[in-house]
């Protein structure tokens, strides 16, 4: 999550004690140019694409390796950590050190991840490799959100912001096609050579392209007792910290599906790498539908409200999935159909739980969303290797995304309804 002060300007928590308003740069007047927006797309996108495009590759990678579905999940897990923790660390050194400097390092950090991957000769190196490139681009995520603050302004942040999460959107749409195409000209180590390579042409539009976005004026002190007591009194937030819980539920749901769906689909029942990766583009599509549709209820409903509904509508289809996939005759479309819709009530509960979460310390809010960034990709990371210790089938996957949004669900429906978390989102 994305450090946001409480006038909308993205400073890292660390620096918030210490806050004022800097001026802007004189590309904040500019509108947005199409070489722009695709420059930090391909930052934004360097995370998601390094977890899905080698889902396709995960069954023949364990087998090659000796690896149980359990270990390998490890190996996603390990990329949910370095993004995690690599939220809480990129912040204030972009704040302190300029945005630059900390971008080129972690893409240099994610390339040669990438090169470690592919020449792992034990899934140990394989899992530390993947812990790295997690760590690389959360640098790309972080600091190419702050240079749309940095570089724009007013309506334009917006624009720009919804224009990128388009492009994030896309990536599980395509990466796991590019990998499974990958696998019919080449063996997994073939997907990381990709990676790499993705990593490079990120580097050099970064160097040759981006500007340095944060004058050496605006930059902040690193102050790290503030931000200790900072989080601290988030953690101490009954509202905050089930919120932040539920939004980490919705996340470990979704990472129950990426984890497992590659030996669920093509073990279980039977696909092909190609066509697993269009099953799995379907079901993504499911959850950028659900997303987009939420801005209109938002217009009628309260947060709160529609993340009640979708926890309530979750659970009752994660217990149909159950059933369905404890039988002996669940046929691949039924699984896939249930799944579908079970993946859009995850869509709708989590932006709605964010929202709730942020608003509860408007003061704080780039602590809270670096916070909430962190619990969301620990519980994701926490998560994915237990569908694997659970055989890493389609039983498997219903059981742990049907836990995790009925834990949203006790999270959410237990907490007072007052005025604060009635707010809507503008």
């Amino acid at each position: 999550m994305l450090p946001i002060a409480h006038d909308g300007e993205i400073v890292s928590p660390l620096s918030r004690k210490n806050y004022r308003p800097k001026s802007r740069p004189t590309l904040t007047e500019h509108e947005p140019t199409l070489a722009m927006i695709i420059a930090l797309g391909l930052m934004a996108t360097l995370g998601p694409v390094a977890i899905d495009m080698y889902l396709p590759a995960l069954p023949d990678i364990g087998s090659e390796m000796g690896a149980s579905a359990s270990t390998m999940q490890l190996t996603l897990a390990g990329t949910l950590f370095g993004l995690g923790i690599g939220q809480l660390i990129v912040g204030p050194l972009s704040d302190s050190l300029g945005r630059k400097r900390p971008l080129i390092v972690g893409i240099c950090v994610n390339i040669a991840a990438s090169t470690l991957a592919v020449f792992a000769p034990t899934i140990g190196v394989l899992g530390i490799a993947r812990v790295f490139q997690g760590l690389g681009a959360a640098a790309a995520a972080v600091i190419s959100l702050a240079m749309v603050r940095d570089l724009y302004s007013g309506r334009t942040v917006a624009v720009m912001l919804s224009r990128l999460l388009l492009v994030i959107g896309a990536a599980p749409l395509l990466a796991p096609s590019i990998g499974g195409a990958i696998l019919t000209v080449v063996d997994w180590r073939g997907i990381f050579v990709v990676l790499g390579l993705i990593g490079i042409l990120t580097l050099l539009v970064a160097l040759f392209y981006l500007p340095e976005s944060l004058p050496v004026g605006s930059r902040q002190p690193l102050a790290f007792r503030s931000i200790l007591s900072t989080y601290r009194v988030l953690l101490g937030d009954r509202q905050f910290s089930a919120f932040a819980l539920a939004a980490g539920c919705g996340i470990g749901a979704m990472f129950s599906y990426v984890s497992g769906s590659s030996f669920a689909y093509q073990e279980e029942y039977g696909l092909g790498e190609q066509s697993f990766a269009v099953v799995f583009s379907i079901g993504a599509l499911a959850l950028i539908l659900a997303s987009q549709i939420n801005i209109h209820l938002l217009r009628r409903w309260t947060p709160r409200t529609i993340a009640t509904a979708a926890v309530t509508a979750g659970s009752l289809i994660g217990t149909a999935l159950i059933t369905l996939s404890a039988t002996d005759n669940s046929s691949l479309i039924i699984f896939g159909i249930v799944v579908w819709f079970l993946i859009g009530t995850v869509g709708f509960l989590i932006p709605n739980v964010q929202a709730l979460a942020l608003s509860l310390h408007p003061d704080s809010a780039g602590s809270a969303s670096a916070l909430l960034g962190a619990l969301q990709f620990g519980l994701g990371a926490a998560i994915a290797p237990v569908v694997g210790a659970m055989g890493g089938t389609g039983l498997a996957i219903a059981i742990a995304m049907t836990g995790c949004i009925a834990l949203a669900m006790g999270l959410i429906l237990t907490l007072p309804n007052d005025r604060k978390n009635r707010r809507t989102v503008s």
